[in-house]
This record gives C-alpha cells, sequence and structure tokens, in this order.
C-alpha cells in the first residue's frame, strides 16, 4: 500500500494542500465542515504528518520543553503524564530536561538546552517557575512558556497554581481537631518557595486557634525519606515531644513513620503523622498517611492547554489558574488520647 501523502489527502477530501497544512496546525479560518473532511481523509488514508515536514511548513519545531528539578518522582511523574496527554492530543512533542537548580551555570545551561532544542514553547516546574533571570530571558526573547506551581505573582505571567497555604490550613485545623496541641512540623525543601506557603498554613492555624508556634517542634527537611528521618528523631528525643507531626510532603512523613516505628512509637495512638502530595508511598504504607491530594497532573493539562494556545497566538481568557487540593483522611492520626 502506497503511504499517503498530503497531496493524496487533499486530493482525497477535495480540498488545497494549504488547507490540509491548516488542519495539521490547528490554524483558524477554516470552517468545521472543512476540518471534518480533512480529519476524515486523514483517517481514511491512515496519514500520518512529518514532523519535519510540518515544522518546515509552520516555521514550528512542535517541541515543548519541560524543565524541573525535584527529588519527589511521584510528582515529576505526574507532571509528565499530564503534559504528555495534551501533547499527544496536539500533535507536539515533549522533550524532558532535569537540571539542578543550584548549579553555578544554571542559567547559561538552560539558555543553551531552550536554543538548541528550537523550542516552541516551555513549561517551569519549581523552583524555576519563580526563578526571575530565567524569566526575564522568556520575556525579553518573546519565549512562549507556563509556570507550574508558582508561588509569586507577576503580571500578566501565565500560570496554573495549587492553594498549598489553604490545603495547609486546612490538615493542621484537622489535626488540631483532634485535640492535639503539641505539634511539630517538618518544612519542605528551603530552595521550593512552595515550602514556605505550606509552612505559612500550618503556622497560621495555630495562630487561629491561640496555639503558640513553638520553635523547638519546627525542623527543616528537604523533601525527602532520609530528611524525614532525621527530623522526626530530633522531635522524638524532645524531653516533651509533639503528639502529632506534620511532615511537608508524603516522603518525609514516611520517613516520620520510620523513626516511630524504631522508636516502638505507636501511630496513630502514640503519635500522629500527616503528610503532603498523596503519592503512591502514602497509600502503601501502614498505618497508609494521612495527607493532601493535589491535582498535579491535571495542573500540568491545564498548563500544556495554555501554553499551545499562547504558542499558536490564540486568545487566553484565564491566564492565571488555581486548582484546589483535596485533605485525604487515612489512618495515621487519631485523637489525642489521655497518655499522649
Amino acid at each position: 500500500m502506497q503511504k499517503a501523502t498530503i497531496n493524496s489527502v487533499a486530493a482525497y477530501a477535495g480540498v488545497s494542500k494549504k488547507t490540509v497544512s491548516r488542519v495539521l496546525n490547528n490554524e483558524p479560518n477554516v470552517s468545521v465542515k472543512t476540518t471534518q473532511k480533512v480529519n476524515d481523509a486523514f483517517k481514511a488514508l491512515a496519514y500520518k504528518p512529518s514532523p519535519q515536514a510540518r515544522g518546515l511548513a509552520s516555521n514550528q519545531s512542535f517541541l515543548i520543553g519541560l524543565i524541573y528539578d525535584n527529588p519527589n518522582k511521584d510528582y515529576i511523574h505526574e507532571i509528565q503524564m499530564g503534559a504528555l496527554n495534551v501533547c499527544n492530543d496536539e500533535g507536539y512533542h515533549l522533550v524532558i530536561h532535569p537540571a539542578v537548580f543550584k548549579s553555578e551555570n544554571i542559567l547559561q545551561n538552560l539558555k543553551d538546552f531552550i536554543i538548541q532544542s528550537q523550542l516552541d514553547g516551555l513549561v517551569l516546574t519549581p523552583p524555576f517557575s519563580d526563578m526571575h533571570s530565567l524569566l526575564e530571558i522568556l520575556e525579553k526573547n518573546d519565549i512562549a512558556h507556563v509556570r507550574i506551581a508558582a508561588t509569586e505573582q507577576i503580571s500578566d505571567s501565565i500560570c496554573v497554581i495549587n492553594n498549598d497555604q489553604e490545603a495547609s490550613y486546612e490538615i493542621t485545623d484537622y489535626i488540631i481537631s483532634l485535640g492535639h496541641r503539641d505539634i511539630g512540623f517538618i518544612k519542605g525543601h528551603p530552595e521550593h518557595n512552595v515550602s514556605a506557603q505550606r509552612f505559612k498554613g500550618f503556622e497560621q492555624a495555630l495562630i487561629d486557634h491561640g496555639l503558640e508556634v513553638k520553635s523547638q517542634y519546627i525542623e527543616q527537611g528537604y523533601f525527602d525519606f532520609v530528611s524525614g528521618v532525621s527530623c522526626a528523631n530530633k522531635l522524638l528525643n524532645l524531653d516533651s515531644p509533639p503528639t502529632a507531626i506534620f511532615a511537608s510532603n508524603d516522603y518525609m512523613a514516611a520517613g516520620v513513620l520510620k523513626a516511630a516505628s524504631l522508636k516502638k512509637i505507636k501511630v496513630p495512638d502514640d503519635l500522629s503523622i500527616t503528610g503532603f502530595d498523596d503519592v503512591a508511598i502514602s497509600r502503601y504504607l501502614w498505618p497508609s498517611i494521612t495527607t493532601i491530594q493535589q491535582p498535579v497532573r491535571l495542573m500540568a493539562s491545564k498548563a500544556l492547554d495554555i501554553l499551545i494556545k499562547q504558542i499558536r497566538k490564540q486568545t487566553i481568557e484565564q491566564p492565571q489558574i488555581q486548582l484546589a487540593s483535596q485533605l485525604l483522611i487515612r489512618e495515621s492520626c487519631a485523637e489525642l488520647s489521655a497518655k499522649c
């Protein structure tokens, strides 16, 4: 069977090659009826457009870059899946670029990646979504981009954000409702602005309930299992340890669970534990961890939808979207018992 070409598609649909090209590239000014005829021809002839040909015809690469530096593999997986779903539907390819935020030549490395890859657009995840020097370069060079989980509001900036501070407040309020007053908190990685948002929510909930924010109950973590264990040991070794510990993500919460187990501290009877993110480990451990479920995959999908509209010079009705999180109550928390 002869391979279908743009000429055979045009002949089958009874339209010009230019019209087929417009449909391929989702350009405006093509009627719904004509678009359907061309799409029917694609299907009937099993036509698969060449990415190189599309690029030459439209002066686009159909490549979208995704930059990340995050120790949470589940989070990055969800981001990638959400982005890939939209890219596949819209005919774009996703170029994954892991980077080290604190590396000495990070800005130059990112510039080289953007130029050499000939990207049509860029997706920025934390902490890059709040990296002002990078944002200035993208704006100056008119490079389409979208920020995921940015914590700083920038005028006209296109972003999809989560309500981390509100979600942190909600889970802290839940811990307090169980009768806990001595609550430990393990901060997230200091390079990620979202860590500060989660601490603010925790702090504000304590204040609103008339509780003291005790410095001895606050430890600095790094969004990984090892720091969760280390911070938990410090908190649990205090003369008057907390009766509940809120870790800023689930990996650190899993570390708290291990530290408690090694010390023969029963969870949730003697210690309540909460996390944040709802990654797989929070569901598979026992007791399963009370946490905050973030719509990470949906955030990425929404971000890609907006970015592709920006690339295509289409109207963006809502440049800044906030998605809500959900508190998931599981087995790692219990009411404060008389012996605690």
